[in-house]
Order: C-alpha cells, then structure tokens, then sequence
C-alpha cells in the first residue's frame, strides 16, 4: 500500500518587526519610551537627514515633546550620552558633534573677521586700478546686470569665510581666479590648496583656473599652475583603517587659502573634519550650486548654509557703497535693493550668489528649463513638450529606440578615434544619464543596452570585463596610481598590444594602468546623475524612470542632469514624470539654520 507523508507547513504572518531595521536599533538600547523616537530618527538617517524634528518626524503624526530626564539623551551640546535632544531636535551625537564643529568653526571665522578687516580693506584701496581692471572685460555681465562677480572677490578678499553659490556658466571659477589673482597681488607669497570631494572636480577646477585669461602679470596667473588639486580626503590625509585624519584642530592645514569647489557633494561628517583642520589665519572659500543633488551621504550642509539667510546677495549700506567704487560703469553696479539691515546673523555678508549665466538664457533653452525645473514651474515646463519646441531641450515621451540610438551612436566618434588624448576627450563629449541604477531605465539595462548596440554596429567587441574601447569610471579612489573616484578612461592597447586603462590627469599628461588593479569600476557609456555632479558635457541624454512614484527623481536630480549639458539635452520622460520631479524637492533635516540664531 502505498503510505503518504504528510508534511505540515506552517506560514508564520508576516510583522513589521521582521528584518525591520529601523526598529531593530530602537529595541537594541532598551528604553522603552525612547522607542518610538529612536525608530523615526534612524529610519529618517538612512534617507540623509541628521536629526528629526520632534513636531515633524515623520510617520503618521508628529512625535510628543520628549519629557526628560530619559537615559541616553543630554541636552548639553559637550555631554556625553549616545543621544542628544537640542531645542525640539533629536540627534545621535556623533552627527550632532559634526554639526557643532561646523557651526563653532564658522562662529570663529566671523571673529577674525574683526581683527583683518581694516587692514585689507587698505590694501584693496591701494591696488583700485588693478582691481578694477580685473573686471572690466567684455565676457563680463552684459551693462544691466549687477557685477556680483566682483561684489563675490571683495567679499572673499575682506572675509576668512566666503560662499560663492551660482549656477552652471555664473562665473565660479573665473571669480576665483580673480579672487587669487588679487590675493597673490596683495600678498604674493600666499599658499594655496583646492580640493573638491571627487579627483576628477578638483581637476577639472584648477585646469579651469590655468586657463582663465585675465589682465595681470604673467608672474601672477602662473601661480595658478602651481596649485595642486587634491579630493579633500587627500588634502586631510587620512590616517589608514581609521575614520581620522592627521589634519584637524591640533594640526590644522599649512595653507592660507583653502579653496572648496562642489561642496553640494559633501557630507556632514567630511564637511565637519574639513572646517575642524582650518587654522586659525586660514581663509576658506566654499563653492557650489546650492540648487544641485545634496551629497549621497548624510547631510545637506552646503545647501543648509546657502538657505540659512532668507535672502541671499544683502550688504550695509557702506559695505555696498564700498563695492560700488570698484565699478566704473553705472549699470553694473550693486543695486539699492541689495541694501540690507546687519540682523547680526553670521553669514551676512559672507555669502554670494552669482546670478547671471554666461552659457545659457533664462529666456530659452537649458537656462529656462532648468530655472523652471528648479522653481518649479508648470506653467514654464509644459511648452517644452510640443514637438520643436526648443533646439536645445528636446523631450522624448514615448522612450523612442530611434532618439536613444541616434544619441549612442555618437560614441562611434571617439571609438574610431586612434589618438588616445583626442578619444578620451570626445568620450567625454556625450553622456547617458540615468536616475537610477535598477530597471529596464537604470544604469545597468541602459549600459547593456548600449553594449549590445555598438557590437552589433561592430564598433565594440564586449567579450570580456575590460574589452578594448571600454569606457570605465572609477568608484573608489586609487591613491598610489593618482587616480580618484569619479576619474574616466578608456581600455586601449599600448605598444605592446597589452590592453591598459587609460586616463587623462589634471595636466593633460596619459597616465596608463594595468585594469587589473582597478577592482572598483564601472562601464560608463551611461553613468548615474549623482555620479555626473563635477561633470559637463556638449550633449546628454538623461532616461527618467516610467513611474512618476520614484521617490528619488526629485527637481534637484532633475536640475543636475540637464544642467550638465553645455548645448544640447535630449530627455527621456513623460510629462508626467517631469512635473512630479519639479514638484517633490530634497528636504533634509538638520538644524543648521536654527542654530545659526542661537
């Protein structure tokens, strides 16, 4: 007879608490009342936030006042408990120690603000005719519009601490120029160090200051080739298979100018360890697009800052009639409505928006797009969808395969190209950007999808990892080969026909590597829109996910992806895709504006 086992299965149902993770770290410390606030705090973490907010935590209602005494929780900005509670913020301390240092360092630049002051302005007043004629180019704001190029270099001159936030094409960099070019004027044995959070920015940020071209001695701007650009973990030096660096409070940078490009891409803790290892005497100088992508870590600081003041591009009325007086022409001087009252906060005066792009319209085109995007405005976006709209934005509903092979087969340029130089640079002439990495849209099916074109094109062979003519990025960097996260190149053969990885360095010099020793890389026909950020472009093609419901598609991805392109973007989304990205924004919480008052 035949027997039958039976096997009974049991379907345990299924819990919150199950591989919940959030909740995994409320229990493990044991509090029960600090549990809910635990769970919000941490789950707000992983999104990027470095507090909560007690009145607005998330979740289905906002969390009660937390009614101390509570183990683990101080309210002492020194203690020394795993928790801090300040005002109606919740932080672990660790990131609530970032913020503090961050906050404290500014508070001691604004103090020695006080003690130089009357000394530079002295020597801006003897040097007028060179200053002045720093900016009198024809490249400069057209005759209506407000030179806050030079009101940025004055600020930066007088100031230990200055922001320069703007826009593609707004001038950071040739401010910058001026900004040394007055400062090596000044004081011509002034040291300098840049840094930006990926190799390839810093780079791309000191061969933009090489060959800026401006009125001053031959002797001044060759300084500017004596800058060497560093990421700013190089600059701090870390201290290997810890989480320190040999630079910081007690043994600060031997530099007395720090200049910071891209600083939207750092995140708290780098941004708290790079303020804590400015000394005393040392000027720092941030810049960034305050309207980019916030950095993929914990953290919006640079954007916190810039947003900190609600009204940016104020001065005393002496400190505008000041500016004024380097300004020959009429029109573009500062206008009254920049007069603002001292309110005592510390970034008054400390913090410059560039407000006039020299590479695009805010009448047409990237400009008016992207100025829509970013302020998000329907009513601006919605043209842009009629067919021939604009030259410049074209966008693509229907995910056409033809506007997506005709953008690719671009890449036939640089891989006939023999010259390795000349391929490296039209590699980097175009780009695919994708919002995501998974997904028939994500970075990976796009790659792939771009792979299986040029091979059946015959212009690729991918028969193996690192085939000839693969483009490849590096995520990670590689310090003993001067090589950094973010940095492009191109698998060719050399002489002897062994296939290397080859890359451009910030002096236009080949470097080659054998692939084998860049274990962390990634194909790069397409890359993310976070990994662009540093980059630009002549022309991109930016593919959006289908679902209006992916939570990361927000203005700011959506501004930093058409934003890379110089002349052209093609965008694959629908319309419905993009007004939703225009409407939901990047808000992370931190208490940096609060602070600043207190």
């Amino acid at each position: 007879m035949l027997q039958l086992k039976i096997i009974y299965i049991y379907i345990v149902p299924y819990t919150a608490t199950i591989n919940d993770v959030h909740q995994q770290f409320a229990e493990y410390f044991n509090v029960p009342v600090l549990k809910p606030y635990l769970y919000q705090l941490f789950k707000k973490m992983a999104e990027g936030h470095i507090c909560i907010h007690l009145d607005d935590a998330g979740g289905d209602t906002a969390l009660p006042p937390l009614q101390l005494p509570v183990p683990l929780v101080t309210t002492e900005e020194d203690g020394y408990e795993p928790f801090v509670l300040h005002g109606n913020r919740l932080y672990m301390h660790r990131y609530f120690r970032y913020e503090t240092l961050f906050l404290r360092r500014i508070f001691r630049f604004m103090e020695e603000d006080a003690g130089v002051r009357e000394e530079r302005l002295a020597m801006l007043d003897a040097h007028r005719t060179f200053i002045s004629a720093l900016f009198e180019q024809p490249a400069i704001d057209g005759p209506s519009v407000p030179d806050w190029q030079l009101a940025a270099a004055i600020t930066g001159v007088l100031n230990q601490f200055t922001i320069i936030t703007g826009g593609p094409g707004t001038g950071k960099t040739t401010t910058v120029a001026k900004i040394l070019a007055i400062l090596y004027t000044l004081q011509p044995g002034t040291t300098v160090a840049l840094a930006a959070p990926t190799g390839k920015a810093a780079a791309r940020m000191a061969e933009s200051l090489r060959n800026t071209r401006l009125p001053a001695a031959p002797e001044i701007t060759g300084l500017f080739a004596a800058i060497t650009p560093a990421t700013i973990h190089r600059l701090l030096k870390p201290q290997p298979n810890t989480p320190y660096f040999r630079h910081n409070a007690a043994n600060p940078l031997p530099y007395d100018v720090v200049i910071v490009d891209e600083c939207s891409m750092i995140d708290v803790a780098l941004f708290a360890k790079l303020l804590d290892a400015i000394g005393t005497g040392t000027r720092l100088l941030l810049l960034g697009d305050k309207d980019q992508l916030a950095s993929v870590e914990a953290g919006s600081l640079f954007g916190d800052v810039c947003q900190a003041q609600p009204v940016l591009n104020l001065f005393t009325p002496e400190r505008l009639q000041y500016i004024n007086t380097f300004i020959a022409q009429s029109g573009k001087q500062l206008p009254a409505s920049a007069i603002g009252n001292d309110t005592g906060h510390p970034l008054f005066q400390h913090l410059v928006e560039l407000r006039y792009s020299h590479r695009f319209s805010d009448d047409k085109g990237i400009g008016k797009f992207s100025k829509a995007v970013i302020q998000n405005q329907p009513e601006n976006i919605r043209p842009f969808f009629q067919p021939g709209y604009d030259e410049q934005v074209v966008i693509d509903q229907l995910y056409s395969q033809q506007v997506f092979e005709n953008f690719i087969a671009g890449y036939e340029d640089f891989l006939q190209e023999k010259d390795i130089r000349t391929a490296l640079r039209k590699m980097n002439q175009l780009r695919v950007l994708c919002a995501v990495r998974e997904g028939e849209s994500g970075l990976y099916a796009v790659n792939l999808a771009i792979e299986k074109y040029l091979h059946s094109r015959k212009l690729i062979t991918a028969h193996q990892e690192f085939y000839e003519n693969r483009p490849v990025i590096l995520t990670r960097n590689y310090y003993e080969h001067n090589l950094f996260n973010g940095d492009t190149g191109i698998i060719r053969a050399d002489e002897n026909n062994i296939l290397m990885a080859w890359f451009e360095d910030s002096e236009g010099e080949l470097r080659a590597v054998l692939p084998g020793y860049l274990t962390e890389a990634e194909t790069v026909f397409a890359m993310t829109i976070h990994k662009s950020q540093g980059s630009e472009f002549n022309q991109v093609l930016v593919i959006l996910p289908p679902s209006s419901d992916v939570a990361i598609v927000t203005r700011e991805l959506l501004y930093t992806a058409v934003s890379r392109a110089k002349s052209k973007v093609y965008i694959q989304a629908t319309e419905e895709v993009v007004l939703q990205a225009a409407a939901r924004f990047v808000e992370r919480a931190s208490g940096i504006a609060a602070r600043f008052h207190h």
